[in-house]
């Protein structure tokens, strides 16, 4: 769990209004590219970090169990650029 990071931009006029749900931003870093589609179409190992991430928030009591809006930020690593050998072989 070292590689998320959770950032509330909550201040303390918003912090009042009790009835109203904070969106809460999971930063999970640079990802390779495959992980990011899995994330967008539901599966794999980021959405069960992402569930893991909003249950232990959830038991800790600083994200409410009601519907929040959770939003997941994350980059894709960009593709590695092959060499050349220069037609030596």
């Amino acid at each position: 769990m070292s590689t998320k990071t959770l950032a509330t931009a909550v201040d303390a006029s918003t912090a009042r209004l009790a009835g109203e749900a904070h969106p809460v931003f999971l930063d999970l870093g640079k990802k390779s590219a495959k992980a990011v589609k899995k994330l967008r179409k539901g599966k794999g190992r980021l959405l069960d970090d992402v569930r893991e991430t909003l249950q232990d928030l959830q038991a800790s009591g600083r994200v409410a169990a009601n519907a929040q809006p959770v939003i997941v930020i994350v980059r894709a690593k960009p593709k590695k650029k092959k060499r050349s050998l220069g037609g030596f072989f």
